[in-house]
């Protein structure tokens, strides 16, 4: 289908009228339009269920309507009136099936029946589940025979604690820790950094600190198109005279300025709230030099404040009874020259030393980050700079202060707390053993990235998919798709059909299961499942609408036949029980993590939820030394491309405010101006005259790497756009195509997707 193009600025705020009539659209478009609105005034709410999209906070008492633009998006998407039967299979090959793109394979509907490939026909045939399972099962205990290492159990990061908890104890008793997840490929340099830095792998602030801080800094996350419901806590604190400062390469508008749609007077009169005080447009993978510029200004600031007699303004005690490494830190920052700085940010000294101001006359302040910072090659260290900048003035573990991760799918962060992770010093292995009378693998599992290099190198034979699209999720599109049909087996457990499904191990399955908003009735009744958010609260969900198909089967079943048909039996383990009523499996998660889940069946019940503790919010340090950590980057800079080539850009992938991670709802970036494309390039004015290029001309990109392989994408239309210069931003996931596999973030293993460096060729 031709669709018009139309690129010309957006001008009006996020929210407000766009974000109004984009919710009625969709709603329309998945003839939702009457029942639709009843359905949402129950998303986030304590009696319905919580949203299958974004991770964050639900505040308490909730407003009126607790969804967002993009979060009402996902639950049409998810209810949609269409569907998909195994005769739509009958009319259509695989191989023609990878033609469509990626909006079009999801928007024909859900799934309805357990299918099967069939390699003769090239197409997906219907399949009984017990028949799925048998086969499923006898593929899994085969290739177990060999090597249960072989084997990868991938979570996306949308499924409850419930299955989560029996996905990661399926993995384990199967025989390995191979429990990669969507946080391998976003967050996990938070996990790494904060965790040596103060002792936990999760952000410390609740929504209570949102309503005292004095100001808020902001790190490459885009709240606008990614966490739309935190623009309330903005606005409210834009309000009361709060300071939002925000550092990102591109000018998002949900950061500049905001029109609640709630308000009925802003509604009429668009009278807007203007959100960041300042915006500085940092060069990508220049934050470590913004961070160190301002943490230069404070060190100066005190020591000028000490000499005039004056209130210090570095949190000397805090320091001294809190931290360690301030000297060397210390020390380093001093050691640094503003013009190294300066053409490392991006920025200049004038600009950062006027935001740092900022943070020095504030009592209380909070850092609120996003993929901005962690996808670099020195993500983890990046994330530690601003944690280095909070320690200096003591602001975490106070009211109104401490930092803030946002992250993305809507249980990411609790299918880690339950057991999901490749690192298995991270579970309570012995309670598991002790539990269910068997000995958990010690060897550590797989990351995303290097369940990637074993499929390229043969090493893994069978993928286990728990929810997502893995394959256009991760990086080097080329390299996956050829080399994943030689796995052994691959099952993927999903509601709709992506481009992921399209590729095949020997023996496939696409294995169709109910959505958090439909009823799930078991033996014991309709079940309640539990998500944790960005904050570590704890929330349950409820389904309110009836399945898209009689056919379908929950998460937590789907885990528990596949458990059964391969692994050997164990009295210790009741799959059956669980499954009949997941009160039983709550039961589990407690006796297996009684300090954070105490009374978990009563207390999942509480309106707001319940926190788990959060030790560095109490200024409980569990780190090696006892103490929160002041850490010394490697470098002013986290970009695989060093700078020195000046043809090199720095390619940003981006979201647009018409999808949701993987999933593209449509083809308009409302807040970018871009309508009715997806293929286009960001450029910034002076490089499009150094590369002689107009505006609208089709470019293409090829990556700088030096491992042999050509990676290129081209028919992109050149469009520009207000971005540091030496940048350039394209769409996720199409650009992934572009990333190498080896291109990560040190230690946590991330995809360095914010900066990648490439040539664009003529």
């Amino acid at each position: 289908m031709t669709r018009s193009i139309k690129i010309s600025p957006y001008k009006w705020p996020a929210g407000g009228w766009g974000s109004a009539k984009s919710v009625a659209k969709y709603l329309s478009s998945e003839g939702l339009l009457l029942e639709g609105p009843g359905i949402l005034l129950r998303q986030n709410k304590p009696k319905g269920f919580t949203c299958v999209s974004c991770a964050w906070a639900k505040p308490n008492p909730t407003h009126p309507a607790e969804f967002c633009e993009n979060g009402a998006k996902a639950t049409a998407w998810e209810l949609t009136k269409k569907r998909v039967t195994p005769d739509f299979f009958q009319e259509h090959t695989l191989t023609e099936l990878k033609t469509w793109s990626d909006y079009d394979l999801e928007a024909i509907g859900r799934l309805t029946a357990p299918l099967r490939y069939n390699p003769e026909t090239d197409k997906y045939e219907a399949v009984e589940w017990t028949e799925a399972f048998a086969e499923i099962g006898r593929e899994l205990a085969a290739i177990r025979e060999i090597d249960p290492r072989r084997t990868v159990f991938y979570a996306s990061g949308r499924a409850s604690l419930e299955t989560s908890y029996m996905y990661a104890l399926t993995a384990r008793l199967y025989g390995n820790n191979n429990l990669p997840d969507s946080s391998n490929m976003c967050h996990e340099s938070t996990s790494v950094g904060l965790t040596e830095s103060i002792g936990v792998p999760v952000g410390t602030v609740t929504l209570d600190d949102f309503e005292s801080t004095d100001a808020f800094f902001f790190f490459g996350q885009n709240v606008g198109s990614n966490s739309p419901r935190m623009l309330h806590q903005l606005q409210e604190a834009s309000d009361r005279g709060a300071v939002i400062v925000s550092f990102n390469p591109l000018r998002e508008r949900g950061l500049e300025r905001f029109i609640n749609p709630q308000n009925p007077i802003q509604m009429v009169t668009l009278r807007e709230t203007k959100i960041s005080r300042e915006y500085l447009q940092v060069r990508p993978g220049g934050d470590i030099a913004v961070v160190i510029g301002m943490c230069r200004y404070l060190l100066e600031a005190d020591a000028a404040a000490k000499a005039n007699d004056n209130t210090e303004v570095l949190d000397h005690a805090f320091i001294a009874q809190h931290t360690h490494g301030f000297g060397d830190f210390s020390d380093f920052v001093m050691s640094q020259s503003w013009v190294e700085l300066e053409r490392e940010a991006g920025l200049t000294r004038a600009a950062i030393e006027r935001v740092a101001a900022f943070y020095v006359t504030a009592t209380a302040s909070m850092i609120v980050y996003g993929m901005g910072i962690t996808q670099h090659k020195l993500g983890v260290q990046s994330v530690q700079m601003l944690v280095n900048l909070l320690l200096m003035k003591g602001n975490i573990g106070k009211p109104g202060a401490g930092i803030c991760p946002v992250r993305g799918h809507s249980n990411v962060q609790g299918q880690r707390t339950v057991g999901i992770s490749e690192k298995p010093e991270l579970v309570p292995l012995d309670k598991l053993d002790d539990l269910y009378q068997f000995t958990s693998p010690r060897e550590k599992g797989m990351t995303t990235v290097e369940a990637c290099q074993g499929i390229v190198d043969g090493s893994v034979d069978a993928f286990i998919g728990l929810g997502g699209n893995f394959l256009r999720a991760v990086p080097d599109h080329g390299q996956m798709e050829e080399h994943w049909p030689k796995m052994r087996l691959t099952v993927q457990i999903a509601t709709k059909l992506n481009r992921g499904q399209l590729f095949t191990g020997q023996h496939a399955f696409l294995l169709p299961c109910l959505g958090r908003i439909e009823k799930d009735r078991q033996a014991t009744g309709e079940q309640i499942v539990t998500v944790e958010d960005s904050t570590a609260v704890i929330h349950k969900s409820k389904g309110l609408m009836e399945p898209a198909s009689a056919d379908l089967l929950s998460e937590p079943r789907i885990v528990a036949e596949i458990a059964k048909a391969c692994l050997p039996f164990n009295a210790k383990v009741p799959w059956e029980d669980w499954v009949g009523d997941y009160a039983l499996v709550r039961q589990a998660i407690e006796h297996t993590y009684p300090d954070q889940f105490a009374d978990f069946n009563t207390r999942m019940h509480i309106p707001e939820g319940f926190r788990r503790p959060i030790a560095a919010s109490h200024r409980e340090w569990k780190t090696e030394s006892g103490k929160a950590q002041f850490v010394v980057p490697t470098a002013l800079q986290s970009s695989f491309d060093t700078g020195e080539d000046k043809d090199v850009l720095r390619l940003i992938t981006l979201r647009s405010n018409d999808q949701f991670n993987t999933t593209v709802y449509g083809y308009d970036d409302r807040f970018r101006g871009i309508k009715g494309t997806r293929e286009v390039l960001l450029l910034n004015d002076k490089d499009m005259v150094k590369h002689g290029i107009v505006e609208g001309s089709m470019v293409m990109l090829e990556t700088v790497e030096d491992d042999g392989v050509v990676r290129r994408l081209g028919g992109l239309r050149a469009t520009m756009y207000d971005m540091p210069e030496g940048s350039c931003g394209g769409y996720y996931p199409e650009c992934n195509v572009l990333i190498p596999i080896r291109q990560h973030a040190e230690r946590s293993q991330v995809p360095a997707a914010k900066s990648v460096p490439v040539r664009i060729v003529h």
